[in-house]
């Protein structure tokens, strides 16, 4: 899918400060923690993934992506398509869930903002309203793949609820508000 050059640029933006942010905290680790080079709240458990949706618009160009909480990197980055921010949130979850499974990570939290992609996950079940048509089509069948997925798996990662009004932005956000 083509999108117009304005959108085009406006995402690289993004990308590109997300990208300062992650160097910044890289290079400058915190000195009240030993176990990340991120400067987390005391609460948060550094051995987790924390995950996160974009999307300009709603319905519009959605995107996702996960960060390990430890080395501050880009665990997997899927997207742009059509869809929406639950959407998004709700398939971050899901990929990151498969992927721990498949590495063996099967303690490793994952902290996502959005309380409704947990609900949706922990009911298997994404409960999107967004119409499907041919253009939605090609989201559709990645959320029934996702919806198999958790209905024949089972999995012991805690989810956890990230408090944005507490700890800030998650720190897997797109950085777009």
């Amino acid at each position: 899918m083509e999108w117009p050059c304005w959108v085009s640029r406006f995402l690289s933006a993004c990308k590109n400060y997300a990208l300062c942010i992650m160097n910044y905290a890289l290079n400058n680790p915190p000195d009240y923690r030993n176990d990340t080079v991120l400067p987390l709240p005391m609460e948060v458990r550094a051995d987790a993934w924390a995950v996160d949706a974009a999307c300009s618009g709603n319905p519009g160009p959605m995107e996702y992506q996960a960060i390990d909480l430890q080395t501050g990197t880009r665990v997997f980055h899927f997207g742009p398509m059509k869809g929406t921010n639950n959407i998004g949130e709700f398939l971050a979850i899901v990929h990151a869930l498969a992927l721990m499974q498949q590495q063996g990570l099967l303690d490793k939290a994952i902290y996502s903002d959005s309380y409704n992609a947990i609900l949706w996950v922990n009911k298997r079940k994404c409960k999107t309203k967004l119409e499907r048509t041919p253009e939605t089509e090609p989201l559709y069948q990645i959320i029934l793949r996702a919806e198999r997925w958790l209905n024949t798996h089972s999995w012991r990662n805690p989810i956890i609820k990230w408090e944005t009004q507490k700890w800030g932005e998650v720190p897997a956000d797109f950085g777009r508000k």
